[in-house]
C-alpha cells in the first residue's frame, strides 16, 4: 500500500480527493490536512510516500511547502489555476491536476504515483524488519551512549518533533533521535500499536480505556487520536469479555 497525505484549504475539495484516495485499491490514506503548516507537522510524525497537494494555500503555499520538504515525497499538485503546471513540474512533481478533476484524471494521476513508487523500492537492498533481540532486547542510542533496553519495559513512546521519549517501568525515560514511522516497525505489531500521531503505546501496560483516553496509571492519560481510533477499538473489541 501506498500511503498518502491529502492537502488542501478548501473543505469541499479535501472532501472529493480523500474519497478518490479510498476508491483506489493501492492507495492508503495516511492523512488530511487543511493547509501546509499542519502538513508539515503531520509529516515530522509519520513518513509518507506521496501527497496530493493544493498550491494556493493561505499562510504556506503548497509550492513553497514541497520545497521546504527535506525528504520529497512523490508529489501531485492540484490547484485550479494552469499557470502553475510549468513551475510545479520544477520541484519534480510527478503529476498536476486541474480544478475541477474526476476520478479518471484522479486515477491517472494515481497510476503514475504507483509506477514511481515501484521504481523507488524494485532496487531498495532488504533489511532486517526489526533489530529486536532474540532476548526481547532493543538497542538505542541517546546521548553519546548505546544502550540496551528491554521490550517488555516499554510503557510508551512519545513523538517530539525529530525525536522520540521512551517511557520505561521503574527507570528515566530515554530520548533518543529517530522517528515515529522507525519505532512503529521496529516494535512488536501483536504488543505495541500506534494510537495518535505522537504516541505508541505498550497494549500489555493499559489499565483502562475512558472515552478517548488510554489510562496507564493514576498519573498517566494517553489520548487516542482520530485516525488511529478504529484499528484501537478493534482491538478493544477482539479483546474484551462480554458484549
Amino acid at each position: 500500500m501506498i500511503k498518502v497525505l491529502a492537502i488542501d484549504d478548501e473543505p469541499l475539495a479535501l472532501k472529493q480527493l480523500v474519497n478518490y484516495i479510498s476508491k483506489v485499491p493501492f492507495l492508503q490514506l495516511a492523512g488530511q490536512c487543511h493547509s501546509a503548516l499542519e502538513a508539515r507537522e503531520l509529516m515530522e510524525q509519520d513518513m509518507v510516500d506521496a501527497i496530493f497537494c493544493d498550491i494556493n494555500m493561505p499562510d504556506l503555499s503548497g509550492m513553497d511547502f514541497v520545497r521546504q520538504l527535506a525528504a520529497t515525497p512523490l508529489i501531485v499538485f492540484t490547484t485550479a489555476y494552469s499557470e502553475y503546471a510549468v513551475e510545479g513540474f520544477k520541484v519534480n512533481a510527478i503529476d498536476y491536476l486541474l480544478k475541477p478533476f474526476g476520478m479518471n484524471d484522479f486515477l491517472r494521476a494515481a497510476m503514475k504515483v504507483q509506477e514511481q513508487y515501484n521504481l523507488r523500492h524494485q532496487n531498495m537492498p532488504q533489511y532486517q524488519s526489526s533489530p529486536v533481540q532474540a532476548d526481547g532486547t532493543i538497542f538505542v542510542k541517546t546521548d553519546y551512549r548505546v544502550v540496551r533496553i528491554a521490550i517488555s519495559d516499554i510503557r510508551y513512546v512519545e513523538g517530539m518533533s525529530e525525536y522520540l521519549k521512551i517511557y520505561l517501568e521503574g527507570q528515566k525515560p530515554i530520548i533518543t533521535l529517530l522517528s515515529m514511522k522507525k519505532m512503529e516497525d521496529y516494535l512488536p505489531q501483536k504488543q505495541f500499536m500506534r494510537i495518535h500521531r505522537s504516541y505508541i503505546v505498550n497494549l500489555q501496560k493499559i489499565q483502562e480505556v475512558n472515552k478517548n483516553r488510554i489510562i496507564l496509571d493514576a498519573d498517566t492519560y494517553l489520548p487516542i487520536g482520530e485516525l488511529y481510533k478504529e484499528q484501537f477499538n478493534k482491538y478493544l473489541e477482539q479483546n474484551f469479555l462480554g458484549k
